[in-house]
């Protein structure tokens, strides 16, 4: 086995409690928190975790930064189908004040003592790119996103001494 191969091997392996950022660092912010908050967030994160309230810490939804388009715009700029009703409600001229207005409720989510390959396959079957790690009592204890993933990825290629060559063979890094 080559060193890419024992390398991806480990990376496989590694649980997400290990490699997850703290949850200070996090954007999160209260289910009755305004909007305005949110949007601060989101103008440098691409995402803001909503969460009960900072004691309990329970998950209630996840605001992306492309939400920010039904946000602003007016309702009837928000094409209303049926069983989309609600992105009307989430503007802020239809009424939408707080995070809980606005918010996703069905996050994606995994448990902290998940590995990465199970972290890696959740994100391409349901083509998201950053899942929330919850305790079974949907407490939030941290979130994992592709980039961390990739940061992580690279950072293990660089301390196992070996450079990825774009042919796909490894080589010792200078």
């Amino acid at each position: 086995m080559g060193d890419v191969e024992k390398a991806l091997q480990t990376f496989y392996s590694m649980k997400l409690k290990d490699i997850m950022p703290s949850i200070p660092s996090m954007p999160i912010v209260t289910a009755d928190s305004p909007i305005v908050d949110v949007l601060k967030l989101l103008r440098t994160r691409h995402h803001v975790w909503v969460v009960n309230n900072r004691d309990e810490m329970k998950l209630e939804g996840v605001i992306r930064y492309l939400d920010v388009l039904s946000i602003l715009l007016p309702p009837e700029n928000t094409k209303a189908r049926l069983g989309n009703i609600s992105a009307v409600f989430k503007s802020i001229l239809g009424g939408a004040e707080k995070a809980a207005d606005v918010m996703e409720r069905n996050v994606m989510t995994i448990d902290e003592d998940a590995t990465v390959l199970d972290a890696l396959t959740r994100m391409r079957r349901y083509k998201v790119q950053i899942l929330a790690i919850v305790d079974e009592n949907n407490t939030l204890k941290g979130e994992i996103s592709l980039r961390l993933l990739i940061d992580e990825f690279l950072r293990l290629m660089k301390v196992g001494g070996v450079q990825w060559l774009q042919s796909g063979s490894s080589s010792p890094s200078e």
